[in-house]
């Protein structure tokens, strides 16, 4: 994304404005808004179940690949008094005339293409972070969604939370002083490691031919299947890209920065070494900026991270450093040059403010209004990329701007997306 277009975008969304309002009346009164989710084992499901709250959506449909998830959904949505329509594969509720709305709750490596499609049979799309599994894939789902004037908000949902605004008014009111260093972590404690076990058959009713998709075609293994796919290239991009998204979202916009001049990364497989998983469970990015860098890091397996916080942003300043995550902010004071400001707690839910911002967005025809408008997704979900393929490579990367390439061919040839079984970006 353009430099200038991401800039606009941070100073609209990087302070109080980054907050629609929440209203009671709408503009298109009495028209329900008719959504459909593709996945719903995971944050398909949470997404779902947060913006069918809302009194003017209906869920009409549901889509997964895995017939048992299905029916455990069928289940929880009759509980609710909601009956549906299921599908095994995406492309058939495509077609279907009573979905204005799809939510994309899908393993990494189907985002592009599903939202792509989604925008082409003319639905609007609520797509998890992030955006995209590469470079490539992200221009070509941003360039999608200006093709077919759909409405596409990406599920950032810290975007839509009001204690995350508030943080960025403090950072930009020059209180903190000159900003030298921001960080940026997920530490994920809780997470052990992926133990080894041999291929298997898919487990009945799970169509693995569809959960592959264009990714490379393997015998069907427990490891990289639900959950933990996130830890294999072939789908995601591991923590770097699953919480990089998030906290690195926040460091661009408190510093009102888009670009990197150079990205150089250091890390690898320290905690568990013989494990299955294939990307980093312990890394260091450090982003170079005019004045400042962005430094992010990840580990699996330890919980303390920096300031006491298993995930956070921290704008380090000459007079103060402001602490920020999903728990709240706080700014420790550097000597006595400012007041130390308590923790600043959360007062709503980031989820459902999310939901209600797309809702709205589409009742209004106002793509403009987004939180999280598929501008910035992409942008975020480029830049953590470009980290993990720093690390890829193994060397300190240039980052031309203008160009929008490397100053490597190994890392160019990473920007892309890599297709399989018949499937093209298009």
């Amino acid at each position: 994304m353009k430099r200038r277009i991401f800039l606009k975008n941070s100073s609209i969304l990087g302070t109080a404005a980054i907050l629609s309002p929440v209203l009671s009346s709408f503009a298109f009164q009495g028209q329900k808004v008719r959504v459909a989710a593709i996945g719903v084992n995971g944050m398909g499901w949470s997404n779902l179940s947060s913006i069918i709250k809302h009194p003017d959506v209906v869920c009409t449909a549901i889509c997964d690949v895995d017939a048992n998830v299905l029916k455990k959904r069928v289940g929880e949505l009759a509980q609710k008094g909601i009956t549906v329509r299921t599908y095994e594969d995406y492309r058939e509720l495509l077609k279907s005339d009573d979905v204005d709305a799809v939510i994309i709750g899908t393993p990494d490596h189907w985002h592009a293409l599903q939202m792509i499609d989604a925008c082409k049979a003319g639905k609007h799309v609520y797509v998890e972070k992030p955006l995209g599994n590469s470079i490539e894939e992200c221009d070509a789902m941003v360039a999608a969604a200006k093709r077919y004037n759909s409405i596409v908000q990406v599920g950032q949902w810290q975007r839509s939370q009001k204690h995350f605004a508030d943080a960025m008014q403090l950072v930009h009111s020059g209180k903190l002083g000159k900003i030298r260093l921001v960080k940026a972590w997920s530490y994920v404690g809780w997470k052990s490691e992926v133990p080894v076990v041999p291929d298997s058959q898919p487990p009945a009713g799970v169509n693995y031919a569809m959960w592959l998709g264009p990714a490379k075609t393997r015998p069907f293994n427990a490891n990289r299947f639900h959950f933990e796919f996130r830890w294999f290239w072939d789908y995601a991009g591991g923590l770097m890209t699953d919480w990089g998204v998030h906290m690195l979202d926040y460091a661009l916009l408190g510093m009102k920065v888009s670009e990197p001049k150079s990205v150089v990364s250091s890390g690898g497989k320290f905690a568990y070494p013989t494990d299955a998983s294939e990307t980093p469970d312990t890394l260091n990015t450090v982003y170079e900026f005019d004045g400042f860098n962005i430094i992010w890091e990840h580990t699996k397996g330890i919980v303390l991270g920096p300031y006491g916080k298993d995930h956070g942003v921290a704008f380090i300043g000459e007079n103060g450093t402001l602490v920020l995550n999903r728990g709240g902010w706080e700014v420790i004071p550097e000597g006595k040059k400012m007041e130390a400001i308590a923790l600043q707690k959360p007062t709503d839910n980031g989820l459902d403010m999310h939901t209600t911002n797309f809702v709205q967005a589409i009742q209004r025809r106002e793509a403009g209004m987004l939180n999280t408008p598929i501008e910035a997704g992409a942008h975020i979900a480029v830049f953590s990329q470009m980290g993990n393929i720093a690390y890829r490579v193994g060397k300190k990367i240039h980052w031309d701007a203008k160009k929008r390439r490397f100053d490597d061919q190994g890392a160019n040839a990473l920007m892309k997306a890599k297709y399989h079984n018949g499937y093209k970006l298009s």
